[in-house]
């Protein structure tokens, strides 16, 4: 595998030849006392497991495709959330923004700033983003390819931010569908960068459900698997203690009851992979 940058995000560090990093969560704020007992959760399980996990969550899903769609509680109120969060557990938080002027408030709650697949090259957010100082996690788009993502880390790194992470996806194929290519692993990792993968929104059925989306995620132990093994440097996993109700990605959440053995498998053909390096990747 190719040696990417390392970046640290509170207690853990991501990238170089750190171990596997989990991001987990629900879709969106729900509720405070929702998002508060998944995190409480899902620490728990990091502790159990010894797994390095990041709690994600959005407090404003401003590209649902209904106007009905439940987007969260707003800037404010999930912001106040966030900190319940960071007060109750150690764990690091990410979250997404949608516009410039959020980046400040945002930054002074999380450890991660995440830009949206499909804003992946609006240059006065990722720059927003990059001048607070914080990781910036950026999705690929659906529509570009793996070396596109030069000129969206190049945005970035221009404000003298190094810390710079890529999120593989899905990419659109045809109508209402997405498609991993395993290819883009390492073409992303040969970019500098530590490579997560995004696997529950890879698994969305986009636009299929007339005006919800829905999904596949009887597939997340695959291609979570087949990530893992490709050597990427991070886990995306969207996460819900109960997906038939979630208010946004239900249905290509993981289950919370999942989630601890997924992580141990996944940790297991994590230090294969690290211990066994490609013996390709030395030839020229």
């Amino acid at each position: 595998m190719a040696l990417v940058h390392q970046i640290r995000i509170g207690s853990l560090s991501i990238g170089g030849n750190s171990p596997l990093v989990f991001i987990a969560g629900p879709c969106v704020i729900e509720s405070s006392v929702h998002a508060v007992d998944m995190a409480l959760k899902i620490a728990e399980i990091a502790s159990r497991t010894n797994a390095a996990i990041i709690f994600k969550a959005s407090y404003d899903k401003a590209n649902r495709t209904s106007i009905d769609s439940f987007r969260g509680p707003g800037l404010e109120s999930g912001l106040q959330t966030l900190a319940e969060i960071k007060s109750q557990t150690e764990l690091p938080l990410l979250t997404d923004i949608h516009e410039p002027s959020h980046a400040s408030l945002v930054a002074e709650v999380v450890d991660v700033i995440q830009i949206p697949a499909f804003l992946s090259r609006q240059t006065d957010l990722l720059l927003a983003a990059a001048k607070t100082g914080k990781p910036v996690n950026v999705k690929k788009g659906q529509f570009l390819s793996p070396k596109d993502m030069r000129h969206v880390i190049d945005k970035v790194l221009s404000t003298g931010n190094n810390d710079v992470l890529i999120t593989e996806r899905g990419t659109s194929f045809g109508y209402n569908n997405l498609v991993v290519d395993v290819r883009a692993f390492p073409m992303l990792r040969e970019l500098g960068c530590p490579v997560i993968f995004d696997v529950t929104h890879s698994l969305q059925l986009p636009g299929a459900g007339d005006g919800i989306t829905t999904g596949l995620s009887n597939y997340i132990d695959p291609l979570s698997a087949a990530g893992v093994a490709a050597g990427i440097d991070g886990l995306f996993l969207e996460v819900h203690d109960d997906p038939k109700k979630a208010k946004s990605d239900g249905g290509n959440s993981l289950r919370l009851d999942s989630l601890e053995p997924l992580i141990q498998k996944l940790l297991q053909v994590d230090s294969v992979v690290r211990n066994n390096p490609n013996p390709l990747s030395k030839q020229e």
